[in-house]
């Protein structure tokens, strides 16, 4: 039986919960959430470490922190992720990370046994969809990796895989804005892969509302003026930086 490895809410409980998108074009929908666990990117602002930050890894974070890998990752087989998801009883799922296709194929027989649930994948943009999952896909949120993320750029900008999603409607481009500066790398980007504006989302960095409110008030007159569209965190504001939410 496939299996998946999941993040988890605490020791044992799987990451899998109901709540309203907070981010990119879906944010406010009722959707189901499921949340992978590894990543082959390495954030230093990541608000979700715990998914690949473990004792081992000495990759950089901004806080220092590591996390215990049993008690923050859990292996499920793909029946019993499917049937938690399937309670809840949302018609959205949201499938986050992590870097969720780093585990495509069990995805994708997640996916095919939710084939009614309309899908988003939440991704880095650095990994290649296979035929099999791509077709249970119906929205991509690529978050492409800026210098600030403190990733190497021949890491988080995979030219073939933004290539991809550049041409591909269902994708939309979603990145993380820290400075001002943060956007000649977007126009930059857009330029390269001639991304449709109307794809294109910028979201403030920050995992509380204090900190979103202050860069959101420099960064909304700066989507107004490139034709981007401008996305909050609302899930922050409504239940902090925590699990499960």
């Amino acid at each position: 039986m496939p299996q998946l490895t999941l993040a988890t809410t605490e020791p044992g409980e799987a990451e899998i919960f109901a709540s309203i998108q907070g981010e990119g074009p879906s944010m406010g929908k009722p959707v189901a959430f499921v949340r992978l666990s590894r990543c082959n990117l390495a954030c230093t602002w990541c608000d979700t470490a715990y998914t690949w930050h473990f004792d081992d890894d000495d990759r950089p974070h901004r806080d220092g922190k590591t996390f215990d890998r049993k008690a923050n990752q859990v292996t499920m087989d793909v029946a019993a992720v499917a049937e938690q998801i399937s309670a809840l009883g949302m018609n959205r799922l949201v499938v986050t990370g992590g870097e969720p296709l780093l585990q495509a194929p069990a995805l994708a027989e997640l996916l095919e046994a939710l084939d009614l649930m309309t899908v988003e994948i939440e991704t880095n943009g650095t990994t290649p969809v296979p035929p099999r999952l791509d077709i249970r896909i119906d929205q991509f949120n690529v978050s492409p990796k800026l210098t600030h993320s403190g990733n190497p750029a021949e890491l988080a900008l995979v030219d073939e895989q933004l290539s991809f999603y550049a041409t591909d409607k269902r994708a939309f481009f979603k990145f993380v804005i820290a400075e001002p500066g943060d956007l000649d790398e977007v126009l930059a980007l857009q330029e390269q892969y001639n991304i449709p504006k109307e794809r294109i989302y910028l979201m403030p960095e920050g995992t509380d509302s204090v900190t979103l409110h202050v860069r959101g008030e420099w960064l909304a007159p700066l989507a107004i003026k490139h034709g981007f569209s401008f996305s909050d965190r609302q899930h922050i504001h409504l239940f902090g930086d925590t699990r499960g939410t």
